[in-house]
């Protein structure tokens, strides 16, 4: 007989960025941060809102926004493959404000010829922000490749202070 299936908790968290959705298992483990800019808004009529379950996800994501976190700790469920673990762990080792390329992360990881795939799997990270994706850029210096959308990613990345908040590659 299958077991019950593990019960999803959520979070709705107000942000500059609009709001986030936020989801955990029952060990209160962050599983997913959501934007509106990705579409992915819904949640599933099984899961519980439950703000206290994700209430440090809740208050570090704030002192991110406020400009008083500089790196996560969060316990966190990040399922993919061997190749996209080590992808994701590059981007946690990345420091606040530090941009690297595709190309330059791909060596990080000793696959050098893998930028693509290092692209494609930001493109897969099911937690945006925590696991900062947002501060992977073209070899040139430009902004590419967020889910979030690029605006989104020029916003992160300006609060980090690695672009200066006087230029909007946007207007």
């Amino acid at each position: 007989m299958d077991a019950a299936p593990t019960p999803t908790f959520y979070s709705w968290l107000e942000s500059p960025l609009g709001p986030l959705l936020l989801t955990s298992d029952a060990g209160g483990v962050l599983t997913r941060v959501r934007m509106r800019s990705r579409g992915h808004m819904t949640t599933d009529p099984a899961w519980r809102r439950d703000d206290t379950m994700l209430g440090d996800a809740r208050r570090q994501l704030a002192a991110y926004f406020a400009g008083e976190l500089q790196r996560f700790d969060l316990v966190l469920a990040l399922p993919g493959t061997p190749f996209q673990q080590r992808v994701w762990q590059a981007l946690r080792d990345l420091h606040y404000g530090e941009t690297v390329s595709y190309g330059e992360l791909a060596r990080r990881i000793d696959e050098p010829g893998a930028a693509r795939a290092v692209g494609l799997a930001n493109h897969n990270n099911p937690l945006p922000i925590v696991v900062p994706c947002h501060r992977v850029i073209g070899a040139d210096g430009s902004l590419t490749g967020f889910g979030g959308g690029l605006p989104t990613k020029q916003f992160l990345l300006q609060l980090e202070g690695a672009l200066p908040r006087e230029v909007d590659l946007f207007a």
